[in-house]
Parts: C-alpha cells; structure tokens; sequence
C-alpha cells in the first residue's frame, strides 16, 4: 500500500484591514506629522529668541531672566531667585556664579545670617538689560502665561500623556530649556 500524502499545510491568508481602519491609521500618522512640526515651531522660536537676546545682550537667555529678577528684588538671594524661576538651587547658584564671573552682579554678605548672599546688579548688568529683547523670562514663559486657564488645563492634561509616553525623567522638569 501506498502512503497518502498530506498536501502542504496552507499559512492562513493575512487579514485584509478594514479600509475605515487603514484610513484611521493614515489621519492619525497625518496628525502625528503636524503635531511634530508644531513642536518645531515652539523650539525653534524657542532656540531664535534665545539667540537674538545672546546676540543682543551678550548673556544667555537664563542669565538674563536672572538678571531681570535680580534687577527687580534687589538683594534677593540665591534660593528666592531659584524658586523664582522654578528650578533647582544649584542651578541658580550656577547661574549666580556666571553673573559674578562676568561682574553683571554683586553677591554681598548681609544681616545676622552671613552664609547667605544679597544679590544686587552692577552697570554692566543693567546695560545688558537695557540692551535685550524681551521678555525677559523667555517667549515660552511669556506665551503661556497669555493662555486663559481652560487652554492650559488641556495642554497639561496632553502634554501629560506624552510625557508618560516618552518615559521622561520628571526631574528634566527643572532644568532651564537653554541649557
């Protein structure tokens, strides 16, 4: 007797996707893609703000938000002006140090507490104020401080979810963009 051979098994036919499901997926990559180039715009004006004010004021953009907040608290210390632009204290000490270094600032040692620093701006400093284009802070910090609080509800809610997408480390949430 002869043996029957079994025919080849078949691999089973790839599923067509639904032509509604296909096209999802192509408005989806569509937004993806404007979504991306919208980001770029932001960093970009970002990157160009931060240029023109080096360019103008001959310091970066975050030492010269410090200097402003300087300018404005005469006398504040290292951790007001940290918690004033919301990062950590050795990252205004560092922006501190850059400032004394190009004798922008005085750092002078007051009152009953001595290891604490009362920051005033020099001349230069001032100059270099007068010399900036504004804001001060950054056009980030000043654009979204011009979105009503339903805008910026759903910005943090979004922006919330691609953060955890992107598996970002929270602590980046307080260093300075420039740097």
């Amino acid at each position: 007797m002869t043996a029957l051979k079994k025919p080849p098994a078949r691999k089973p036919a790839a599923k067509k996707q639904p032509a509604t499901r296909r096209a999802s997926a192509k408005t989806a990559a569509q937004a993806s893609v404007r979504v991306l180039r919208r980001f770029r715009l932001v960093f970009n004006a970002v990157k160009t703000h931060f240029r023109e004010v080096e360019k103008k004021a001959g310091v970066a953009g975050a030492q010269l938000w410090a200097l402003s907040i300087i300018q404005d608290r005469p006398g504040v210390g290292v951790t007001e002006l940290a918690r004033a632009m919301d990062v950590h204290q050795s990252t205004a000490s560092n922006l501190v140090r850059s400032l004394l270094e190009q004798q922008l600032v005085l750092a002078r040692k007051a009152g009953a507490d001595r290891r604490t620093v009362q920051l005033h701006v020099l001349a230069a400093g001032a100059k270099a104020l007068r010399r900036a284009p504004g804001p001060f802070a950054g056009v980030l910090p000043s654009a979204l401080g011009s979105l009503d609080a339903a805008t910026l509800a759903r910005l943090d809610r979004d922006l919330g979810k691609l953060i955890t997408a992107l598996g970002a480390d929270e602590r980046g949430a307080h260093i300075l963009i420039g740097q």
